[in-house]
């Protein structure tokens, strides 16, 4: 009897187990049939719509059926085809061969929401469908057996395959842009719903559109898209036409995309703006690293005693060596300005540097060049404010220019025009700008026959040059004072790097010639834009001799287009513009050719964490 009950508990055990373990691997088999397919994605998209339709929707694919033989119905139709030819193109191929028939018959009838009499009326129009997407079966078959054949032999490729091949490469570069419009599309779609629209359409392009966002994400190249972008893209094409299907109201998308458009260009606007601010004002801030070291040189200056504050004396006033000045308030700059000259020559004892500054400064420069000697150069540094040259009401004058730039008010920056009254003693003098690196030995430049004129510069004239500048681009032309003296196709000429002669500059009285210049185009009425370079074009008009391009490339602080091949040529180059190479906004691959000229190892400098 014990036998008997103990037979009877595990054959209803058995029932029990059975019936838990049958229903779960049925699931799966189901699971796995389905993801066979192509994961069920694009199955459950075209499914989902035949429970939940409206009368418009019916109204609409009605009225679609009833015009199908109009070429505009039939050429809808048949990208539709396309679409869904694409995507079961993906499958495996003999997945493809059995149910290709099949799958089309079953998403038209899941279109027109399982209506059989609707399915019969398409019916003459099947086959016309069914040829355009034998076709595009057929391209595509051939494209992937082209890239396998590709992928499996390696020939060598002719010249016009290696084009057509570049051009394919350019050509996968749009599938970013491809997804952002699909993207954009979705949204005017969804914009154009009534607010409390919850049907299945509208939830379903939500969902697509947030999918497409999240894998698009920041990307501008498409060979940082993830794999599944791809799925996600045509998903979001079957899910643009079924809506297309719905709101088919033309004129109404195209306005708002058009307000799209327009609140978009807006937008940009205001981020344009927005983006030159804050570049002007980076521009003008000192960077933490730059103050730090600035303070700690400061520091370390007024603890020595006042004997050992001052450089070694030199011959500076010797007109037979050479001699070279810069303008600056900044410790770094000076520094590199330096010492490329110095690296860069091959007769450096002969080198004299003049670096002129302010009150403000001066305790920080004279210190640095005390640390770093610069071995058989002569360094002299001058505070400007201490210097009888410049007029008593010159820092007046500035501050009537009403620029909200620093840079261009302060007096070392005007002080350029009063050279031959720093260095009395002096014929000649080559004036650099504190951003430039000297690369080639500049010494030939002292033997140069300027034939009569002040200064030699590059010129700036040559329109599609990266440094190509007009005289009107500053210059008010438009005043009779100025049109009447001054040419405005004259050729321009870039400052940072020119060589003064100073014998000729005291001859024509050119100092004056500047106040008379300033007076008028400052103080009386704004005939140009602040700063020193119109200033200088008026003052040396006609005074100035051209030199070789090679001597000074500028454009390395405004300009990513400047070659190569002319930077690495040039014996001087020039960071002009508001990216300097010390400053975060630089331009990253030009940064290189300043970074070999500073001492990271200093240990200043790794104090106050300046690194490359």
């Amino acid at each position: 009897m014990n036998q008997v009950r103990r037979w009877q508990r595990i054959l209803i055990l058995s029932l029990l187990l059975l019936s838990v373990l049958a229903p779960i691997v049925f699931v799966f088999n189901r699971f796995k049939s389905i993801t066979s397919i192509d994961r069920g994605e694009f199955i459950e998209e075209l499914s989902d719509i035949r429970y939940k339709t409206n009368d418009l929707r019916f109204t609409a694919i009605e009225q679609d059926v009833e015009d199908l033989k109009e070429p505009k119905r039939i050429l809808q139709d048949q990208e539709f085809n396309s679409l869904v030819s694409s995507n079961s193109s993906d499958k495996s191929n003999d997945t493809m061969q059995s149910n290709e028939g099949g799958d089309k018959t079953t998403l038209l009838s899941e279109i027109a929401g399982g209506n059989d009499h609707k399915i019969k009326e398409e019916q003459p129009v099947v086959p016309q469908q069914t040829t355009v997407s034998s076709d595009a079966k057929e391209k595509l078959s051939a494209r992937d057996i082209q890239l396998s054949h590709e992928k499996e032999f390696k020939r060598p490729l002719a010249k016009s395959e290696k084009n057509t091949k570049v051009q394919l490469e350019r050509a996968t570069d749009e599938r970013v842009k491809e997804i952002r419009d699909k993207i954009i599309q979705a949204r005017a779609y969804l914009n154009l719903a009534l607010p409390g629209n919850n049907s299945q359409i509208v939830k379903e392009l939500r969902v697509r559109t947030k999918e497409l966002e999240r894998a698009v994400g920041d990307v501008t190249k498409d060979k940082y898209l993830p794999k599944s972008s791809v799925n996600r893209l045509k998903a979001m094409e079957v899910s643009l036409y079924k809506v297309s299907r719905v709101f088919h109201n033309c004129p109404a998308l195209a306005n708002k995309l058009h307000a799209m458009t327009y609140k978009t260009e807006e937008q940009a606007r205001a981020q344009k703006k927005q983006a030159a601010y804050l570049m002007q004002l980076a521009a003008r801030t000192t960077p933490k690293g730059l103050h730090c070291l600035s303070m700690r040189l400061t520091t370390e200056y007024f603890t020595l005693d006042h004997e050992k504050r001052q450089l070694f004396p030199q011959d500076y006033d010797n007109p037979d060596l050479y001699h070279y000045v810069v303008f600056s308030d900044n410790v770094l700059a000076c520094a590199v300005v330096v010492n490329s000259t110095i690296s860069s020559s091959k007769e450096q004892g002969k080198i004299v540097f003049h670096v002129v500054t302010d009150s403000l400064n001066y305790p920080a420069i004279s210190m640095w060049f005390l640390l770093n000697p610069s071995g058989r150069a002569s360094i002299q540094i001058l505070n400007i404010d201490e210097m009888n040259v410049l007029p008593l009401d010159h820092a007046q004058l500035l501050m009537k220019q009403n620029s909200s730039d620093p840079r261009i008010i302060s007096s070392l920056n005007h002080a350029r025009f009063y050279l031959p009254d720093i260095f009395p003693g002096l014929n000649k003098i080559i004036l650099f700008d504190h951003d430039v690196v000297v690369q080639r030995d500049i010494s030939s430049l002292w033997s140069l026959d300027m034939k009569g004129k002040v200064v030699g510069a590059v010129e700036t004239c040559l329109e599609g040059e990266p440094s190509f500048c007009s005289m009107d681009t500053f210059i008010n032309f438009s005043d009779p004072w100025i049109s009447q003296k001054f040419d405005p196709k004259a050729c321009t000429w870039a400052f940072g790097m020119n060589l003064f002669d100073l014998k000729e500059w005291r001859r024509q009285d050119l100092t004056s010639v500047y106040l008379k210049y300033f007076d008028q185009g400052v103080i009386k009425r704004r005939l140009w834009k602040s700063g020193s370079l119109p200033i200088g074009w008026l003052t040396f008009f006609a005074q100035t001799f051209p030199l070789e391009k090679r001597w000074n490339v500028v454009g390395l602080g405004h300009q990513s287009g400047v070659k190569a091949n002319d930077i690495e040529q040039a014996a001087v180059i020039h960071y002009d513009g508001i990216m300097k190479p010390w400053l975060d906004i630089g331009i990253d691959k030009y940064k290189r050719y300043w970074n070999m000229h500073v001492p990271y190892h200093h240990p200043y400098l790794q104090r106050c964490n300046i690194h490359d």
